[in-house]
């Protein structure tokens, strides 16, 4: 298991801070932007300006039409990470992400999980959605995978994100193969400096 610490939890959600192997202690640049201080007011209205768009291909556009634009998160799962990933960033080392897990379950080996990860990097808060609203079935051998690795997706990603205001989304390169396998929006590169009032700074001074 990838090393964590855990900032809440209870019997289905999690919020916690875990060690980001990308993060390179010989290269001092890799490091976040953590701890740092992050209002619940301003969590909220970034994950509230998060929203999801199934992945069509043409034949399903053609049929269908596009697909509707949906918020990532209800507003009782707004309440809980809004308070909690604030909290988190404060507490989080320049290694470590924040990390979450929401889950409703559905039968006793059945639930509704949407997980991901988010962290800062300079001035840019980067978010990505390991998975949203996937049904997960327990295996029959036990290993409880989705609890475990909540950036990694439980089945292929179907959804593109999205952020409002637009203006506020920093453009990433993809690869042809990451926007065939709709790969290619599902991390999120947000401008603190346009959403968030007031300095953009760590309690590292980062």
């Amino acid at each position: 298991m990838v090393p964590y610490r855990a900032v809440y939890e209870d019997p289905v959600n999690y919020i916690r801070l875990e060690v980001d192997d990308s993060v390179l202690p010989e290269w001092p640049p890799s490091a976040h932007a953590h701890p740092k201080v992050m209002r619940a007011e301003d969590v909220a209205r970034i994950l509230s300006g998060i929203v999801v768009k199934e992945h069509r291909i043409w034949i399903q556009k053609w049929l269908q039409g596009e697909a509707p634009l949906i918020p990532a998160f209800r507003p009782e799962e707004l309440a809980l990470l809004s308070r909690q990933i604030a909290e988190a960033f404060v507490l989080a080392q320049p290694d470590e992400r924040v990390t979450f897990y929401l889950s409703q379950p559905q039968t006793s080996v059945k639930r509704i999980i949407t997980t991901g990860g988010l962290y800062v990097h300079g001035t840019e808060l980067h978010f990505i959605l390991g998975n949203w609203q996937v049904l997960y079935g327990i295996p029959t051998y036990g290993m409880i995978y989705d609890r475990r690795y909540p950036m990694r997706p439980t089945a292929a990603k179907g959804f593109n994100l999205f952020f409002d205001p637009s203006e506020a989304t920093v453009i990433q390169p993809h690869s042809f193969l990451d926007m065939v396998l709709a790969n290619s929006t599902d991390e999120l590169v947000i401008d603190l400096t346009k959403v968030v009032s007031g300095p953009i700074a760590s309690l590292s001074g980062r």
